[in-house]
């Protein structure tokens, strides 16, 4: 029995080493804001909406090229110039050509298409806060996991150690004939059963720091108690006032509907005639009156206006559908706004519930402790026996249990009500990290620059190389 102890206490102390330092709950949603890969996925997915914004933007200008051809032709049916000869029937045509298009002039399709795409920015701008909410809100669930299993197993070794001097006072008692065999019997399998406990506690130990691995991206340090709640919500109705107008996922599909809106006029406008201009200049060998077989210059300018008439329905198909996207977006709009609130119900009384189990767990500890002592008190006059203060102990034990479980129900209820009101964000918390900014790659790629990969794109790209993310 000794030598299990002796590993228990050894494995605990590998796992709950002191770090030097109290880690906080704020270094913890730092370091899970600073380490998640799903928020650098998230950025790269709205990275790839801006590039939308750039590529609406280029319909709106020229279009350069440049060609190169050679070509073969044959005279199948070729005259007879004299006995023997025919005409040459063979010619090659060398063609050095540079092109240019612009759309003149689209009853504003194209404009439009600049507009929608903005808006999908804008959508999934809210996307990324919303899976930054995610990995806070992960955060704080592993910060608590890992107090809570910590608290567990400081728990279970100091009741180890109390049912160690249970089991001594009994053999005592026993030596001088107070108690029977059967009352150390039962101190016996009480310590067996909290020893079993504590190797359960500290493998649950383990298996929190992991999940704190995964959320934060480090293992914990020695988590100092969480802080007190700095506001809280006067009312559920004004937790859901402040959810419907700054939850991400209204606010996204908000922006969503005013895309899909641009997208129904562009499809209206689908039937209308378009203006275009090409030109185009070069040297080409083709043959002339003038010159055989010499590269020469060459040049076009042209006008072209038209537009659909029949299209088998396609242009009409094409609008109906877009008519019904934009009801579905709606829709969704409806329903993003009934779960949202629905789960702002549901974590007000969740945190108001979390509350009052945790002031009643306060006063089950006090009950429970004073019953514990005033039961040892009497076993020592004879007036109790050992299986009653063993009792007395297990009701104190399971009460500072239910305290852990209260805490830290509690700790994670009002988090997920700061999640559903949009509140926790690393801007609203006022984390000190330096925060990602859409703006800036949005703003260096919007105007569609002419490079491969913009000044803002190579500083990212950087960035992520840095941090191990490329």
């Amino acid at each position: 029995m000794q030598k299990i102890r002796r590993t228990l206490w050894a494995c605990a102390a590998v796992i709950v080493a002191q770090a030097g330092w109290s880690e906080t709950l704020t270094d913890t949603l730092i370091s899970a804001y600073n380490n998640s890969n799903l928020l650098e996925q998230q950025r790269a997915v709205l990275r790839a909406s801006d590039e939308d914004v750039a590529i609406a933007v280029s319909a709106l200008r020229p279009i350069l090229a440049y060609s190169a051809s050679r070509s073969y032709s044959w005279d199948l049916d070729t005259e007879i110039i004299a006995p023997g000869v025919r005409e040459d029937s063979q010619s090659i045509i060398n063609v050095i050509e540079l092109t240019a298009q612009m759309s003149l002039y689209q009853f504003g399709r194209n404009r439009l298409a600049v507009e929608a795409a903005r808006e999908a920015v804008l959508a999934t701008r809210q996307a990324l806060v919303a899976q930054e909410q995610d990995v806070l809100f992960a955060a704080v669930q592993a910060y608590t996991s890992v107090r809570r299993a910590q608290a567990f197993v400081d728990l279970r070794r100091n009741n180890v150690r109390v049912l160690e001097e249970e089991l001594r006072a009994a053999n005592d008692r026993f030596d001088v004939g107070e108690v029977t065999r059967t009352d150390v019997a039962q101190a016996e399998a009480f310590l067996a059963e909290a020893e079993a406990n504590l190797v359960a506690a500290v493998g649950d130990l383990e298996i929190a720091r992991e999940a704190f691995n995964l959320a934060v991206g480090r293992y914990p340090g020695d988590l100092a108690p969480p802080p007190a709640f700095s506001t809280e919500p006067a009312s559920l109705e004004y937790a859901r006032d402040v959810a419907v107008r700054t939850h991400p996922s209204i606010l996204q599909q908000q922006f969503a509907v005013s895309a899909q809106e641009i997208n129904v006029d562009i499809a209206q406008r689908e039937i209308l005639p378009a203006l275009s201009a090409t030109a185009s200049t070069g040297y080409s060998d083709a043959p002339s009156s003038s010159l055989r077989n010499n590269m020469e210059p060459v040049a076009s300018l042209g006008l072209e206006f038209g537009g659909p008439i029949y299209q088998g329905g396609r242009i009409n198909a094409l609008y109906r559908k877009s008519v019904s996207v934009l009801e579905q977006s709606r829709a969704a709009l409806l329903q993003a706004t009934l779960n949202v609130q629905e789960r702002v119900g549901f974590a007000w009384a969740n945190f108001r519930v979390a509350k009052a189990s945790l002031e009643a767990t306060d006063r089950q500890i006090d009950a429970a402790q004073v019953a514990f002592d005033g039961t040892r008190e009497e076993a020592t006059l004879g007036a109790r026996t050992t299986l009653d203060v063993l009792n007395a102990e297990q009701t104190l034990l399971d009460a500072r249990g239910s305290r852990i479980e209260a805490l830290t129900v509690e700790q994670d209820a009002y988090y997920f009500l700061l999640a559903t009101m949009g509140l926790l964000t690393a801007d609203k918390l006022g984390l000190d990290v330096v925060a990602y900014d859409p703006e800036a790659y949005y703003n260096a790629n919007r105007a569609a620059p002419s490079v491969f990969t913009s000044e803002q794109g190579i500083k990212l790209d950087k960035v992520l190389k840095s941090l191990g993310k490329q």
